[in-house]
Formats: C-alpha cells, sequence, structure tokens
C-alpha cells in the first residue's frame, strides 16, 4: 500500500519528535516506524502518524476511503448511529503476556520513549495509549487517552484533564481513601486509540464500542495484578496504582491547542506494579501540537460525526454537514451546514452542537451556515461569515462552559471556564426568499462545462 515508511538510528531525544512535527505538515503523510533508535537495541520499536492519512483512517473504520470529505463524516455518523455495542471476549493468554516484569525488574525506561518537543518537562510515553480504569460504583471499565509522562523507572504521571471519564474514576477512588487500579496500553490496534481519544458517551466502554466498529469483540486477557481486561494483542501494558493524596511534578507538555497552556504543577503518579509486552514491542505514539498534527486529523471526522449524529437524535432535522477543523484542536472550531425550515432553525442547531456531549469541551465558536455552503472550505466559510452575518446581530456568547486547564486563554492557576461565540452566518430566515442571489452559473451547467472543457484545461486532475 506504500503507506509506511521505516527509520533507523533515530534520537529519541527531540530527533523523533521533529520528523513527526514535519511529516504532520504534509497532508496525508505517510506512518512512520522508528527501530534502532539511539540508545535502545534492535526491536524496541516506535509507530507513529498510524491514523493521519485518509486512507488509513477510513480502513482503520471499515469505511471506503473514496469518498468527500462530508461524504466520509456522513458514512461515519451513519455507522455509529446503527452500531451494535459488541462487549469484549476474556480469552486465556495472548502476545502480551510474552514478558512479564514484577518487582526488582520492573523498569520503564527499557522502552524508547521520546522527548517530543523542547520545553517538554519530560518524556511522554503516552500520547498513543489508553488509560484503562473501572468505575468502582457502577463496574463499567473506561478507556481514555491522556497524557502520561515517565518521572524514573517506576512511577509514570498520572494527569487527566476535568470532566474527562477517567478523572472521574479516579476521583471516586480517591474520595473514599482508596488507590486507583489503572492499567496503561501503550501499543494496541489505532481502533482503540481512536475510540480512546473521543467523546465516547459516559458508563459506555470503549471495548463495546471498538467491537461495534469491527463487528465482532476485543479479545482481552484480565491483567496479572490489576484485574482489569487488557488487550492480548497488545503491544505494550504498564499496570499500577495511584494513591490518594501523593502527587509529584507533571509537566509542561506542549498539547491540542498547540500551547504550553498548564505549567508543570503537583499531579497524582502511578506506582507501576507490572510490566508486560510482546516481544520485538512497537510504542504507539500520537503526540499533539500546533495543528496540524495525527490526532488532530482523525479526531475531526470522527467528532463532525458524533456531533451530527447528537443533533439528529435530539430532533432537530436537516442538518447537512457538520465540520470541526483540525486548525482548532478538532475542538475549538464548530462548522454547521443547515437547511434553514423555520425561524429559529440556524441558532437551534448552533446552540446543540456547542454543548452536546461530542462539542462541548473546549469549544470556542460555533458558525452556523446555510446548506449551499461547503463548510470543509475555508474559503466558502469565510464568505458566508464575511457577507452572511452582521457583527451586532449575529452573534451571541454563552457563558461559563467547560473547558480546561490545558486552554491557553485561562491564565495559570485559572478555573477552567470559558465562553461560546454562537455565529449565524446564514441568510436571515424571515429574508430567506428576498436575500440576493448567489452570482453564478447552476451546479449542472458547471458540472457539464467540466466535462466538455477539463480535460483540455486541466489534464493533470486524475478523472
Amino acid at each position: 500500500m506504500g503507506e509506511l515508511r521505516i527509520l533507523k538510528g533515530a534520537d529519541w531525544n527531540l530527533e523523533i519528535g521533529a520528523i513527526r512535527e514535519w511529516v504532520d505538515k504534509r497532508k496525508n503523510g505517510p506512518a512512520l516506524l522508528f527501530d534502532e533508535i539511539k540508545g535502545y537495541p534492535k526491536g524496541y520499536r516506535l509507530l507513529v502518524n498510524s491514523m493521519g492519512a485518509m486512507k488509513r483512517l477510513a480502513l482503520s473504520l471499515n469505511i471506503s476511503p473514496d469518498l468527500t470529505p462530508m461524504s466520509f463524516i456522513e458514512a461515519i455518523k451513519n455507522q455509529q448511529k446503527n452500531l451494535k455495542l459488541i462487549p469484549p471476549k476474556f480469552v486465556k493468554t495472548g502476545p502480551i503476556l510474552e514478558n512479564i516484569h514484577q518487582g526488582k525488574d520492573i523498569n520503564a525506561l527499557i522502552f524508547p520513549t521520546p522527548k517530543w518537543n523542547e520545553l517538554d518537562g519530560g518524556r511522554y510515553i503516552g500520547t498513543g495509549g489508553v488509560d484503562i480504569t473501572r468505575d468502582p460504583d457502577e463496574g463499567w471499565v473506561n478507556l481514555g487517552t491522556y497524557r502520561v509522562m515517565v518521572h524514573d523507572k517506576d512511577t509514570l504521571a498520572f494527569y487527566i484533564s476535568p470532566g474527562k471519564h477517567g478523572r472521574i474514576h479516579r476521583e471516586k477512588y480517591f474520595s473514599r481513601g482508596e488507590p486507583c487500579k489503572v492499567a496503561l496500553c501503550l501499543g494496541q490496534d489505532p481502533l482503540i486509540l481512536l475510540a480512546g481519544g473521543i467523546e465516547v458517551p459516559y458508563r459506555v466502554s470503549e471495548y463495546d464500542f471498538v467491537g461495534g466498529i469491527k463487528g465482532e469483540p476485543v479479545e482481552v486477557i484480565e491483567g496479572p495484578y490489576t484485574g482489569l481486561p487488557i488487550p492480548a494483542d497488545a503491544e505494550i501494558v504498564i499496570e499500577g496504582e495511584s494513591y490518594p493524596g501523593e502527587t509529584k511534578t507533571e509537566g509542561p507538555f506542549g498539547e491540542f491547542t498547540g500551547y504550553y497552556a498548564s505549567s508543570a504543577r503537583p499531579e497524582p503518579f502511578i506506582r507501576i506494579k507490572t510490566i508486560l509486552y510482546r516481544n520485538d514491542p512497537i510504542l504507539l505514539c500520537s503526540p499533539p501540537g500546533k495543528p496540524p498534527y495525527e490526532n488532530a486529523f482523525y479526531r475531526s471526522f470522527i467528532t463532525s460525526a458524533n456531533i451530527w449524529e447528537q443533533l439528529e437524535k435530539t430532533g432537530i432535522g436537516d442538518i447537512r454537514g457538520v465540520w470541526v477543523p483540525p486548525a482548532g484542536g478538532a475542538r475549538s472550531l464548530i462548522f454547521l451546514s443547515v437547511k434553514q425550515r423555520y425561524p429559529g432553525h440556524a441558532k437551534q442547531a448552533a446552540m446543540v452542537a456547542g454543548q452536546c456531549g461530542a462539542g462541548a469541551y473546549l469549544g470556542r465558536y460555533v458558525i452556523v451556515m446555510d446548506e449551499d455552503i461547503d463548510i470543509t472550505d475555508m474559503d466558502e466559510v469565510f464568505w458566508a461569515l464575511a457577507t452572511r452575518s452582521d457583527p451586532e446581530r449575529s452573534i451571541d456568547i454563552i457563558r461559563r462552559c467547560w473547558s480546561t486547564p490545558l486552554d491557553p486563554m485561562i491564565p495559570s492557576g485559572g478555573f477552567p471556564l470559558n465562553s461560546r461565540a454562537i455565529i449565524e452566518a446564514c441568510r436571515p430566515y424571515e429574508r430567506i426568499d428576498s436575500f440576493p442571489p448567489v452570482v453564478g452559473v447552476g451546479k449542472e451547467y458547471l458540472d457539464a462545462i467540466e466535462e466538455k472543457w477539463g480535460r483540455l484545461l486541466f489534464p493533470e486532475d486524475k478523472k
């Protein structure tokens, strides 16, 4: 398929991070497998950009890669709307049990964890994995993608942003004075990474979601220390416990906003109890940064589909498209396309999109446009904004919304709340029939012109 490049001899200290950043800037860049990393033996490998191209993302989701961006989002939306959750299947053994280190043999430094960026406070092993926890009250299992810094050979940082499901689990344990058991899966099916980084509904395990996408259960084994379900075919899993009241300095880390918004500060940490890995393990990584980057790319499509689906579940009809562009870290910008059917329709859709489960976290701007606008084309978005909105009448502000300490607009130590701008960049409903017509010829005529003259004018275009 030509989707993978193998690089040997790169340095874990900044060089891998710089290569990853360089490739991220190239549209549909290849996946990169690093081996023989400086200071590490052959076979201790690292994979980045696993889903940073449309073809690889589509194959992971079992969807055709030969679709327009909006058709691809709609296909994801329809797939998830009809999804039947399939719980994981417990098995006795798997490749993850090929190597087990406990006690004095524990050493998290055996893996080639990169220092990704110059100002990072340490080496971050957890960027493309999932933290597996169990709700102590209800028993359901969450898989969340949260950053994990290596403190030393037997302790790891355990930062989770407020409101995330793993954070809620941990707070429940800590409120009882109990340790929180956690299994860090640091190399696995990229689809598990994808599920861990999106807003799967509360009380729904990402294992069940992934099983539904694959059409078969994820095979798991019981973690030897935590008892948590871990993928039987995982590459690397680290089990441990985090204790209430115990903290170490964590950070800073270059985050998905493109900034170091949260400085170094005390955070809970994990005491490692067991390290499991298969022979010739692959550490899966998907570090954030200044957009564009891999997980902003794939989360843009998934989050767009999730918001679209959640809008439809509320009964709001005639949503023609949703796009959450990578430029906002796949969170801070939400674009909607609506066929207006009644007064207030556009604003209703925008308000729900900005506060639904998939759209609420660190949002900033929601822009709703008419159905004739290609919301994946920034030229069209800006044209609609410039010609179909008026600042005095078209913008509403919502205050005290869910944000995060990672928000660069929140001062250090400030409370994680922000505001949202809801912008109607569409024809006013009361003037739809009298609004000035758009310049140009009709789409059908343009299509006929392209068919007649296209090959002569643009022979380089592939039909």
